[in-house]
């Protein structure tokens, strides 16, 4: 285990049995916070260690999703790596698993055999759709969650399906969620002397997330269109164009209606503070497109990063999309 400073989990023991994304991410914050977290595995080894870009012989993938951790191999199918692996949980504070829901009770390690072990044990479940329910068999995947949380009907622009946002809010939201229930329970476990069952739906994680359109759904009655990369009802509050054209040269610009004066003093334009088309939010999202136009004619000059710093420095928000490359 490579040296470290003592985190806020300093001397908690984590033994992560997940394979994949959610289950390791979650784990994985926590080993960032200070646990020591013990990767379980099967002998043929958690199948992200399969998935290709190699560092040294080791998926980048795994190493990503897994940092902080040792591993060990235990078949828990065999008497003797069921043993051992209940001789760990006697001595663990959490154990986290993603097995489909009849497995855990299958191979001896479901919360009550464990619980019975260690009554201070927690023990983290997740999966796709929880524990019961109509789809509580299925399996899930990250865009399976996006569909089935509603992110995906409320991504992409009007004209197109509905679309996956490559950010993972089905397994990294699902592995937050399960970290930050974890950690609630561990400090119920310091009033009470017992540990608890946290359950986490990968479904159910997506639709907090998006909990806006939920809500857009209720003001309005019916489910909320997709609109593309507008944010609501505010002008500029979309992405525009950017010199010298390539594919990502592009800005997002949100200003709140209090901003609008510094908007036209950075586009060298104050007579449009009085123009009647724009004096007001509601004029200016009425006159959305004549506005937009002007501003893309001004942010066409301009490289994404200038426009983020003359916007930034008037106090408007804005924000360079960066591809890949420039973020790392």
């Amino acid at each position: 285990m490579t040296d470290r400073q003592a985190g806020p989990l300093d001397g908690i023991k984590v033994l992560d049995l997940c394979s994949y994304l959610a289950g390791p991410y979650g784990c994985t914050l926590l080993a960032d916070l200070g646990a020591e977290v013990i990767k379980i595995e099967s002998p043929q080894g958690d199948m992200l260690r399969q998935f290709p870009s190699s560092l040294e012989g080791e998926s980048r993938f795994f190493l990503g999703t897994n940092r902080g951790k040792r591993a060990l191999a235990l078949d828990l199918k065999q008497p003797e790596g069921l043993a051992v692996l209940h001789r760990m949980v006697a001595k663990a504070d959490v154990l986290v698993e993603n097995f489909r829901p009849s497995v855990p009770a299958r191979l001896g390690i479901d919360y009550p055999r464990l619980r019975a072990i260690n009554p201070r044990l927690i023990y983290a479940t997740i999966k796709g759709f929880g524990t019961y329910g109509p789809y509580s068999g299925y399996k899930s995947f990250e865009p399976i969650a996006q569909a089935m949380g509603g992110a995906m009907a409320v991504t992409g622009f009007p004209e197109n399906p509905p679309t996956y946002t490559f950010p993972a809010i089905g397994d990294s939201g699902t592995g937050m969620h399960m970290a930050i229930g974890i950690l609630a329970a561990l400090q119920q476990r310091h009033a009470t002397g017992t540990g608890q069952h946290v359950e986490v739906s990968m479904q159910d994680a997506v639709a907090n997330l998006i909990r806006v359109s939920l809500r857009d759904h209720q003001r309005f009655g019916h489910p909320p269109p997709r609109t593309g990369n507008q944010l609501g009802r505010t002008v500029p509050g979309t992405t525009y164009p950017c010199a010298p054209g390539g594919p990502n040269d592009y800005v997002f610009i949100y200003a709140q209606p209090q901003m609008w004066p510094a908007v036209v003093r950075v586009l060298g334009q104050p007579a449009l503070a009085d123009d009647p088309r724009f004096a007001t939010p509601e004029a200016r999202w009425e006159n959305r497109d004549a506005l937009n136009a002007i501003i893309t004619d001004w942010t066409r000059q301009h490289s994404k990063h200038e426009v983020m710093r003359m916007l930034g420095e008037a106090g408007v928000p804005s924000g360079a999309c960066q591809d890949t490359g420039e973020v790392l």
